[in-house]
């Protein structure tokens, strides 16, 4: 009787499992991209849904959810119900930046979230005005800290990426350069071609098209390797400035108490997405690197976050965009 009751519980557990974990999927899934069709994340976020249906045998739907720094987007995921029909498009801004820059964030990036695989870091580039008397990052050193006082630099706004990345920058020269907030990296790229402004700490696949127009200096990759796309522009470590790295990471995840086999399954999808010849060819174009095999399971990403936020609270806290 006991077996035969035993057996009866596993049965109804099994049947009760969110969405049929074991054979997940068996409908539509959409992906949240917590930011506005047709920038860079959302490029790449639509490479990926095209081959991931390809491989999942179900349709990938993008729906793109921006607002609040992209936690509006990624709150609707954390607080959905975990059966494997929605994931989120996660970043350093969804996890990292939306944790440190708000009073009161939307959720907890850590507690949240069922994570799944990183799949492409963003490298940064440092790039100056076209006449900056520099051509190197260490002729760039030596100019700014002789003249840092009528220096200037810009980013999208205060504690944006590039905000956040050129503090850590300024840092490591021993610098304090003026800090120039735009609404949005239109207008601050606007004035580092017409000279206002005199270098910006920017994701490549932005600045890429400026680089390629020679409207923009390029001065180094702030990443540990050099990209695909600039092959020929040294990095700020080999160039002197050792161990620098203020790459960002992007990931997917799924709301908290989603299924082991769910994770895993969309895990191996992932890999084997970035894996095929075309997606990598075309996210590589855009300026990404493909996150290294080790880095695309949920162990990783779920030690990722913690370290992330504990990596970039100085830079946050000296930007002074930290909340009170």
């Amino acid at each position: 009787m006991i077996k035969v009751l035993a057996l009866a519980l596993a049965g109804l557990l099994t049947l009760a499992t969110p969405a049929g974990a074991q054979d997940w999927p068996t409908r539509p899934l959409t992906m949240v991209v917590p930011f506005a069709a047709g920038g860079p994340v959302d490029t790449s976020a639509r490479i990926m849904a095209a081959r991931l249906q390809e491989l999942l045998g179900q349709p990938v739907i993008i729906e793109n959810i921006a607002g609040a720094g992209s936690m509006t987007g990624a709150s609707r995921v954390a607080k959905a119900p975990p059966d494997g029909s929605l994931f989120l498009y996660g970043n350093s801004s969804t996890h990292t930046f939306s944790q440190l820059l708000y009073k009161k964030p939307l959720y907890d990036a850590v507690s949240d979230f069922a994570p799944v695989a990183a799949f492409v870091e963003n490298s940064k580039v440092l790039i100056a005005r076209k006449d900056f008397p520099a051509d190197t990052l260490r002729d760039f050193t030596t100019y700014v800290r002789a003249n840092q006082a009528k220096l200037q630099y810009g980013s999208a706004g205060a504690g944006s990426a590039a905000h956040v990345t050129c503090v850590p920058l300024n840092s490591a020269i021993g610098v304090e350069v003026t800090h120039v907030p735009y609404r949005g990296l239109a207008p601050a790229l606007q004035d580092l071609i017409g000279g206002r402004i005199d270098y910006i700490c920017e994701i490549i696949s932005t600045a890429l098209p400026q680089i390629k127009a020679g409207t923009v200096k390029p001065l180094a990759i702030l990443s540990p390797a050099r990209s695909r796309v600039l092959p020929d522009l040294p990095t700020a470590d080999e160039q002197g400035l050792k161990g620098f790295d203020v790459d960002a990471w992007n990931a997917f995840f799924f709301p908290k108490g989603t299924p082991e086999p769910i994770l895993r399954r969309l895990s191996q999808a992932v890999s084997d997405a970035v894996d095929t010849p075309s997606v990598r060819t075309r996210l590589e174009d855009l300026g990404l690197t493909i996150a290294a095999p080790e880095r695309r399971h949920p162990e990783y990403v779920a030690k990722l976050v913690p370290s992330e936020l504990a990596k970039w609270a100085p830079a946050i806290k000296a930007s002074g965009a930290a909340p009170d």
